[in-house]
């Protein structure tokens, strides 16, 4: 009989070992896991899905904050769709936080829904010779005018006034401005 329980016990001790063992490799490879999942892939897997951004730097108005719904992403940049009904472009290099973004995507999950960069975009906002607003690290006044040219890390932006189509006589300056200095660009439409 004390055999039997001594047994037992033994038994029941090699079980909650094997138990221990098996749940700290399930946690191991859940961290290693996680581990490979970038920011791209998360932000990816929110598309749809309403985010709030944390900026770098003061951004639209001083606020820290942008908001909106994701609604696309590339190679360094992602688009909110701005409850006013406005674009937002903005640089993943001015992105500090991510707020509402749904807990996790697997490593399995798309890198980027778009494989063009922040060129790209900046191009295709060109092309459309939309107006935009210029929001740059170090605050300041958003600078309003048409992108003429993007370059490989700079953009030639000619200021003018907001409503006014960009006509040489409605440009009141050219200036260029370094990609890495962006925070926000707003499409004006």
């Amino acid at each position: 009989m004390r055999w039997e329980r001594l047994f037992a016990d033994l038994e029941a001790q090699l079980a909650a070992g094997e138990r221990r063992e098996l749940d700290d490799e399930v946690a191991e490879r859940t961290r290693r896991e996680r581990a490979l999942v970038t920011l791209d892939a998360r932000l990816a897997s929110a598309v749809g899905t309403p985010v709030v951004l944390g900026l770098v730097e003061g951004g639209p108005g001083g606020a820290r904050r942008v908001q909106g719904d994701l609604a696309d992403l590339g190679d360094g940049w992602v688009l909110l769709r701005a409850p006013a009904g406005r674009d937002l472009l903005v640089p993943l290099a001015a992105v500090a936080t991510v707020g509402a973004l749904a807990p996790s995507a697997g490593p399995g999950a798309p890198a980027a829904a778009r494989r063009f960069g922040l060129g790209h975009a900046l191009r295709a906002l060109s092309r459309d010779r939309a107006t935009v607003a210029v929001r740059l690290r170090g605050g300041g006044a958003p600078l309003v005018g048409t992108i003429d040219a993007v370059g490989a890390d700079h953009l030639d932006l000619a200021e003018h006034p907001e409503g006014m189509p960009r006509r040489r006589e409605h440009v009141t300056t050219t200036t260029t401005v370094a990609t890495a200095a962006l925070l926000v660009v707003e499409s004006r439409r």
